[in-house]
Order: C-alpha cells, then structure tokens, then sequence
C-alpha cells in the first residue's frame, strides 16, 4: 500500500472512530485523547491528521452537509420524483455504507447540541433546506401527485422517516431497510 492510501485509510480511520463517539457521547463529552486510544493511534498522531477535535467535528458535519445540499441539488422532472429519487438515494446509501447512517445521527445531535462551535451550525439543518422541500411539496400538488395538506408537515413527515430510519440503521446495521415507495407514499396522493 502507498504511503497516501495509508495517510487516507488512518484518515478515515479517525473519522469513523471519532464519529462513532460523537454521536455515543455528544461534542462536550468527547476528547481527542478518547478519539486517539480508541482509533489505536496516539494523541499527536491525531493532531497530524485534525488540529482540534472541533477540526473533526467540522469535518464529520461538512461531508454530512455536502451529502444533503447534492440530494437538494438533484433535479427532477416531477416534484413526485424527486421525492422518488431522494428517497431510493438515501435509503441505498445508509443501508450500503453505515457511516452514512450514523452523519444522519450526528447531523440530528448538532441540532441540539449547547456545545456546538460556532462555525458548526452553519452545517445543520437549514431552514431553507424545509423550504426547499415544501417548495417542491406544492409543485406536486399542483401537479396532482402530492396530496393534499400543509407542505411544512409533509416535508417534516417525509424527512423525519428517512431520519428514523437512518438512525434506527446506525444502531443496527443488520435491520432491513423500508422500500423507498413505502416513504414517498406519505406524500403521494392516492388516485
């Protein structure tokens, strides 16, 4: 293995160890001398890799935001698809790849989180991001393929199962993941 596969694997090493704790203990709780023991590293081997912890922590929620704003950005040719398609890309992904998974949890965690640095919150949940979706909630039931109701709760409906569903794959990696169409039918309207 080259000496850069071997930086990027230990890289990612602390990513998933120091993921894996955040979430477990939250940003307070955690020090960089816990995320270096538990990675098997030591505590100057990880400041090679991330500065500070808060270094980390911005990292973890950049490449969860990164992941959101690419699923905001994906075009469609019917609000109903887009949903369709958000809903099979999320889903296929946390059930592949459980370190997805557990950027929903951490994702969720920041939200609440007293402790989050300053420069942080910018990466959680937007309100625009709930904007943008009921934006699209009413093109569909403009279009007839979304039912009707009020748009602010049927994008908190759609994206608290996928939430749920993230979290519950986090903690359990073996658990089967619901058919994308099971989430997109509570928007879709029933004809």
């Amino acid at each position: 293995m080259k000496r850069a596969e071997q930086k990027e694997k230990r890289r990612q090493e602390i990513l998933n160890v120091g993921l894996d704790l955040l979430i477990r203990k939250g940003y307070a709780a955690v020090r960089t001398a816990d995320i270096a023991k538990e990675a098997g590293i030591s505590e100057g081997l990880f400041f090679h890799y991330f500065a500070t912890k808060e270094k980390l922590y911005l990292t973890l929620l950049q490449i969860a935001a990164s992941g959101k704003s690419n699923i905001f950005a994906a075009e469609a040719e019917s609000a109903i698809r887009f949903f369709e398609q958000t809903a099979k890309t999320v889903l296929d992904y946390i059930s592949q790849q459980p370190f997805a998974a557990k950027l929903f949890v951490l994702m969720n965690r920041a939200s609440y989180d007293d402790a989050l640095p300053e420069q942080a919150k910018g990466f959680v949940m937007r309100k625009n991001d709930v904007e943008s979706a009921v934006k699209r909630i009413e093109q569909g039931q403009k279009e007839g393929d979304i039912r009707s109701g009020n748009a602010t709760a049927l994008a908190i409906a759609f994206f608290m199962a996928i939430q749920g569903i993230a979290e519950n794959i986090a903690r359990y990696p073996q658990m089967p993941v619901p058919q994308p169409e099971w989430i997109v039918d509570i928007l879709r309207r029933k004809k």
